[in-house]
């Protein structure tokens, strides 16, 4: 409980406002009501600026505002138990109560930056030396607005700690990361190749705000790899380096013993040996306490462990030419698959959906148990409705509120104790959905449905929230509005709990009346339509629509400063007016003050129950990204995927251009099983060939991530890897650039690829001459052909198109071209059909065709289809496929479809015996008889 000398402090300052506040005497018996100038104001847009009080010296810990609320309830900290971060919108600590610290703590190294002036590392986290970073302090606010979904994405919060074994450890990476929106710290470890490939895919996930590294990873002459790496690859993000003695990983398990909720206590066993993610939770968790100036309260962290294995891999380049979260020709466009898919409600929903893009889900009973939710989804109307329109749109930003209940901040200011009540009343307001959730889920079939259903009948939510409602009015509600919000944080109290906090609400009432009735004489004095208005920068102020014309002599009253003008929208204020506000302010300041120790005493009587909001948070962000999903699905006709061995889909489509086309693209089938695991395929530039293969790896993420599928029909085969290399309009140009990034890219899918790998390769040696060419892509094909990863090669190199006579396992496809005529009848144009077709491309001398139509001379052309035709029969001659060859693959394709039959059939004995003997007519007309061995011979 509060001491008594902080309730005696906070009654001698309260009682003093009494008869100040207003020219008419407070009335002892009065009773207590909100203000009435809540009806007719005009109520701004919040301003960039602080609010109200903090913005007139209240905020700051140096300020004497903040001096003397500390000290007048300094009795009465010991009942404070979780707290918010000082600043109420970005919970960031005040950076002015971190420099005291920054000399005792000595988290970071000044030899870090030695022979590094190219890479943003700064001494300390609060040194001048940063002016070559990013702003260590991210630009975000906490987001009340239950609709910015979209964008809750787009701002970084995350801080990663980053730490590499030595010696004969090197290659074992640990990884500790935490959201400033969300309590919950992820711990990784995995060994990785030269390439640091796993470590760069998962840091490009996390989107990192800092990255935190060791000093000794850097040191003068001896910078490890994987700092170069992180450095190159991150260039925009800000670099820190701690001392290599806070990576400890004793230390970390400490920490993670006495921060961790029980309800994720198990975390303990799986990482009590996995010495270098808990090396690297020590040094986050300490960096983490020192730039906030707060620290996470006991038993209030959810830590979890995610390793590499449990999610396919994307790499970064492969993310980015598929265009998953960002456009690549302008990153505000929404024409990416987060933006197909993205129909959330929430800020959760969101981040849920980007990371489950990024890292898709390899488990197939995970995925169909998602697939069974959203099925259900689609087949009721009314649950679907309901839910998202209803209820889950209500919510806010669960993560980030339980992310500022569960800190400490190590000092109290004006700013604390109204983002304290704030808080409060948006955990309010959540828990009052909790009941209107459970009854929509009630009648749910579906397993996860009804496991959701189960965990909202904790009893813990209905006693925080009684517990909440024995002392917040129940009429106080997150509202819309800086006016309207401060109105419900200054009465959120109930009365008769203080008696000098009810008279500190009157005296506030009074001064605000005061306001109101001052603006209305002005308004009447001068004949001018006034009226109040107010905003979180100014305070109350007055506002007025009037043309210039009607005032004398054009202009405003001199009592009036502070003048803008936006067309016929006049804003100033007066001298007594600023006054009024001065003394509104310090009103409200001791309103917060009081209702501040009244919501720590309550949030100390709850906080032992308040993890059950883990599990919440948890459930409304997977209901709003399976909500998204099905959304989705009312909007196209997608189907439910199957998971097999066999990637399958009959009439698919590119899910972003039709986003884009605003109708549905030319879809074509995919076929890929064990026995034809490898498709080349040719065509004409701008034939579809690129968009053809993004629309694939599109599709398999997201089968993979449990969203319905833009096809007729699709069965998939889990992929545990997802490689891109696709030829971007810069490719064209033969240059040495161009050729080391082609380079690097199949360098990277040939040193990562398994069995399990959707490999997609487009226009690969294009960089270079085209014998070069040819030889690196008929090497390439040939090592990803002794694996089973499931590939797709599109090439204009149409010599390796016969590579399918030595390899039973490829298959030819092209897309096809009309040639059609001008109407004078004399120049011939190619018409595209995106359709793809069995077989290799006739169409083998588009250049030469190009060059018809331009002005080349025809001797010219006519020499070049010469030698052509020549080299082409030469090419040929060498690449004929024997009878014997012929024979050989018939019988591979013929094993290879038995196979597949025996493991997926689900005919009837009759049908099966038809298709059967199909199978046997489709062998028999494959192998050449022996007069077309007499001819080929």
């Amino acid at each position: 409980m509060a001491g008594a000398g902080g309730w005696a402090a906070a009654s001698a300052t309260s009682g003093s406002y009494t008869g100040r506040g207003s020219s008419t005497p407070a009335v002892g018996g009065r009773t207590e009501d909100t203000p009435r100038y809540t009806l007719g104001l005009l109520q701004t847009p919040h301003s960039s600026e602080s609010s109200g009080g903090a913005s007139r010296g209240g905020a700051r810990p140096g300020g004497s505002s903040g001096e003397g609320l500390a000290a007048r309830r300094a009795a009465g900290n010991s009942a404070v138990k979780p707290s918010v971060s000082e600043r109420g919108e970005s919970y960031f600590g005040d950076k002015s109560s971190c420099v005291e610290n920054a000399n005792t703590l000595d988290l970071t190294s000044s030899s870090s930056v030695r022979g590094l002036n190219s890479t943003c590392i700064g001494r300390t986290p609060l040194s001048s030396g940063r002016s070559g970073c990013r702003s260590h302090t991210p630009l975000m606010g906490y987001s009340v607005t239950s609709s910015s979904a979209v964008s809750a994405h787009t701002v970084a919060s995350v801080i990663v700690a980053v730490v590499e074994g030595r010696g004969l450890a090197r290659g074992e990476v640990g990884i500790a990361s935490i959201d400033l929106k969300n309590p919950e710290m992820i711990l990784s470890q995995f060994a990785d190749n030269a390439t640091y490939a796993k470590v760069i895919t998962k840091l490009k996930i996390l989107t990192p705000l800092e990255i935190i590294m060791s000093n000794t990873a850097c040191d003068a002459g001896n910078t490890t790899n994987l700092f170069s790496l992180i450095t190159e690859h991150f260039k925009n993000v800000t670099f820190t380096t701690v001392q290599r003695k806070y990576f400890n990983e004793t230390k970390g398990l400490e920490y993670i013993e006495q921060l961790c909720a029980s309800e994720f206590s198990t975390i303990l066993m799986e990482v009590q040996s996995k010495y270098y993610c808990l090396a690297a939770a020590a040094a986050l968790l300490k960096y983490v306490e020192f730039i906030q100036n707060a620290v996470y309260a006991p038993k209030s962290l959810k830590v979890r462990f995610q390793g590499s294995e449990k999610t396919a891999m994307i790499d970064s380049s492969s993310a980015q030419n598929l265009e998953l979260v960002i456009n690549n020709r302008d990153s505000r466009n929404g024409h990416t698959l987060l933006g197909v898919l993205n129909y959330t409600k929430t800020p959760g929903g969101s981040r849920r959906l980007r990371s489950n893009i990024l890292e898709p889900l390899v488990d197939a009973e995970t995925i169909n148990t998602r697939l069974d939710c959203v099925q259900e989804l689609l087949q009721d109307e009314e649950l679907f409705f309901g839910l998202q329109g209803g209820i889950i749109s209500k919510f806010l930003d669960t993560e980030q509120l339980l992310s500022v209940l569960v800190q400490i901040p190590k000092q109290d200011t004006v700013k604390t104790a109204e983002s304290k009540i704030t808080n409060l009343i948006y955990l309010k307001h959540t828990l009052e959905l909790v009941e209107p959730l459970k009854a929509a889920l009630r009648s749910c079939n579906t397993q996860l449905l009804k496991a959701y259903y189960n965990s909202l009948e904790d009893a813990r939510f209905g006693i925080i929230l009684e517990k909440i409602t024995s002392v917040i009015n129940d009429d106080t509600r997150y509202t819309k509005g800086c006016l309207s919000m401060r109105t419900q944080k200054c009465y959120a109290v109930k009365p008769n709990i203080n008696e000098f906090l009810d008279i500190a609400r009157r005296t506030y009432t009074e001064i605000v009346d005061d306001i109101a009735g001052m603006i209305t004489q002005l308004a009447e004095k001068y004949n001018l339509p006034m009226k109040t208005s107010f905003s979180s920068a100014r305070g109350f102020f007055i506002q007025m629509n009037a043309d210039c014309s009607t005032l004398p002599n054009g202009q405003l009253p001199s009592e009036f400063t502070k003048i803008t003008k936006m067309k016929n929208t006049y804003s100033f204020t007066s001298a007594d007016l600023i006054k009024m506000n001065e003394r509104c302010q310090e009103s409200l300041r001791e309103i917060y003050h009081m209702t501040y120790l009244i919501v720590c005493k309550l949030l100390n009587e709850i906080y032992e129950h308040i993890h059950c909001l883990y599990k919440l948070s948890d459930i409304v962000s997977m209901l709003d990204m399976l909500l998204s999903f099905a959304h989705a699905c009312t909007l196209s006709d997608y189907v439910r995927p199957e998971f097999t061995d066999t990637l399958a889909i009959k009439q698919g489509w590119h899910p972003i251009l039709e986003k884009i086309a605003m109708e549905k693209p030319v879809s074509n089938n995919t076929y890929l099983t064990e026995g034809n695991n490898f498709v080349m395929i040719t065509g004409p530039n701008m034939s579809g060939k690129s968009t053809y293969l993004k629309q694939i790896a599109l599709c398999q993420i997201m089968a993979q991530i449990g969203s319905y599928v833009p096809a007729e029909y699709c069965s998939f085969r889990i992929a545990e890897q997802i490689f891109t290399r696709i030829g971007m309009d810069d490719d064209i140009e033969t240059n040495a650039s161009t050729f080391m990034k082609e380079m690097k890219e199949i360098t990277y899918i040939i040193q990562n690829a398994n069995d399990k790998s959707l490999i997609i390769i487009d226009e690969l040696g294009r960089g270079t001459s085209a014998e070069e060419g040819i030889g690196i892509c008929y090497a390439a094909c040939e090592y990803l052909l002794n694996l089973k990863a499931f590939t797709l090669f599109a090439t204009h190199f149409l010599e390796l198109c016969h590579i399918d006579a030595l390899y039973p396992n490829v298959e030819n496809y092209h897309f096809e071209v009309q040639h059609v005529r001008s109407s004078a009848g004399n120049k011939e144009k190619i018409a595209y059909t995106y359709t793809l077709s069995k077989g290799y491309t006739e169409e083998k001398n588009y250049g030469l065709k190009a060059a018809e139509v331009s002005s080349l001379p025809s001797s010219i052309i006519l020499d070049a289809k010469e030698i052509t035709s020549h080299i082409a029969k030469q090419i040929l001659h060498r690449q004929k496929s024997t009878p014997e060859m012929m024979k050989q693959r018939a019988a591979y394709q013929l094993a290879m479809r038995l196979v597949q039959t025996a493991r997926n059939s689900r005919l009837d004995p009759d049908s099966l015996r038809v298709y059967l003997k199909a199978l046997k007519k489709k062998y028999e007309a494959s192998c050449p008889t022996p007069r077309e061995n007499d001819e080929q011979q």
